[in-house]
């Protein structure tokens, strides 16, 4: 297959597809390595996780460089990497605590003479599909905890961001007792890791996690899914609008708005809409696209280009209904990247493509609301559930409201803060997930299948026994 550079829009990487022989060959090894891997204990796993995130530290200029091609950002690449070299090691030193707490004490049955204990055992082999958006953060944030839960881990990164793939197996190569692999390629790949492990993570669309829930049911096995989102963020009147300007426009355009946790709806209050938007405009109008110095600025081009034109469609449409652009709401090409400065809209209905579709890029419709209700039914409106904020004179305020609102993580004096913290469990509503929190304790006891060992500690039935107590 090849990749396209997002920067000049050339294909000028090519990589091999991984056949299906070899997906279920990897599959078999890592099948292979699991037991042993598991009997380590999770403080011997800790250790060898330790090294693994020590050997992502020694490769990071090679990491980032690849990842910096893949995805057209150069300080968001190397954020990904302290944020996934921060993912193990906090996984690795809390993991021991968590097995420690699980209860191992013998529990009595109900039934007279019956003892119960408890046990554990991690999944064999777990199965992760990733997004482009944010390549290597996204395809260890499952796999770092199933590993150490004591999984073995097989890994699909996206063929749209393929290059860092390279790097990430010599740093594999330092750390041999890890089951870790990647694999490559389209959906068939995807398809044939699902067929050859126990349990699969996904992250990107719904559209596409319906098809990978239905994939995974066949195998019988368990889909953590995390998907779309079309987070709102309501503003009341008590907040400054200064302020909520921002926050509302850093956590609606980070990354050029291609985040599952972007602020994608906003609605303020009508008292203090006027200097919200003031404020709003003129520090996008104050962004600075990464182009020609991909060191300089805020906001690189898209990833995927085709997301570019479907970002244009939303705004055009939004336009033609009778929407008005106050800033922005052009896609600019330059030097065959596709960017798009911040864009902000007003007179935006919810019927509108950019109100209810996700639109994943640097976009913030505003709708002015009279009525806090009517603000958080509109907030509530929507096919997704995966997050939303709250801006408001005060914390009380703002938890009153965002306990209001339908969707698994509420940041409240803040926006988009599922991207800053990891240990806050929530699960998606609606549309945009299914299945445990990837955050917080759960994210690596999930991982972990239930076992009792069932004692008689008294005499055990004889089949006469039952056909006396079969004639009453």
């Amino acid at each position: 297959m090849q990749a396209i550079n997002p920067r000049t829009g050339e294909a000028d990487y090519e990589f091999a597809v991984t056949s299906r022989e070899d997906i279920a060959s990897e599959a078999a090894r890592l099948r292979a390595a699991q037991p042993a891997w598991e009997a380590l204990g999770p403080e011997g796993r800790a250790g060898v996780m330790m090294r693994f995130a020590d050997a992502i530290e020694a490769a990071a200029p090679a990491i980032a460089g690849a990842l910096a091609v893949d995805t057209g950002r150069q300080a968001v690449s190397w954020i990904e990497i302290q944020a996934c070299v921060g993912n193990i090691r906090g996984w690795a030193a809390k993991a021991p605590s968590l097995f420690a707490q699980l209860p191992s004490e013998v529990e009595p049955s109900f039934t007279p003479g019956v003892e119960i204990v408890p046990a554990y055992s991690a999944y064999p082999l777990f199965g992760a599909i990733c997004p482009w958006n944010f390549p290597v953060i996204l395809s260890h944030i499952d796999a770092v905890p199933a590993l150490m839960a004591g999984c073995a881990a097989l890994v699909k990164p996206s063929e749209i961001t393929p290059r860092f793939v390279e790097p990430m197996r010599e740093v594999l190569a330092a750390v041999p007792e890890l089951p870790l692999a990647y694999i490559r390629g389209g959906p068939e790949v995807g398809q044939a890791l699902i067929e050859d492990v126990d349990y699969v993570c996904f992250t990107g669309s719904t559209a596409t996690g319906r098809k990978v829930a239905e994939a995974a049911a066949r195998q019988l096995i368990p889909a953590n899914l995390e998907l779309g989102g079309k987070d709102p963020m309501i503003i009341t009147a008590s907040a400054d609008p200064e302020w909520a300007a921002g926050v509302a426009l850093r956590s609606s355009i980070v990354a050029t708005g291609q985040a599952c946790q972007s602020i994608e709806r906003i609605y303020v209050a009508r008292d203090i809409a006027e200097p919200f938007l003031a404020h709003l405009v003129e520090a996008a109008e104050a962004v600075a696209i990464t182009y020609p110095d991909p060191a300089q600025g805020h906001l690189g081009p898209f990833i995927f280009p085709p997301q570019g034109a479907k970002v244009q469609a939303h705004i055009d449409a939004a336009v033609a209904s009778g929407a008005r652009v106050l800033t922005g709401g052009q896609i600019e090409q330059l030097g065959g990247g596709t960017y798009l400065r911040p864009t902000i809209l007003t007179d935006v209905t919810p019927d509108m493509p950019v109100m209810r579709e996700e639109t994943f890029g640097p976009v913030l419709p505003v709708t002015v609301y009279d009525d806090l209700e009517d603000a958080v039914r509109q907030a509530n409106d929507t096919e997704y559930g995966l997050s939303a904020a709250v801006l408001a004179g005060s914390m009380e305020e703002a938890a009153s409201i965002g306990a209001r609102l339908e969707a698994g993580a509420i940041s409240l004096q803040d926006g988009a803060m599922t991207s800053m913290v990891g240990d806050a469990a929530n699960e998606s509503r609606k549309g945009s997930g299914l299945g445990p929190s990837r955050m917080g304790d759960s994210g690596l006891l999930r991982f972990l299948r239930r076992q009792s060992l069932i004692q008689q500690t008294g005499a055990a039935l004889t089949i006469d026994a039952y056909a006396e107590g079969a004639r009453g």
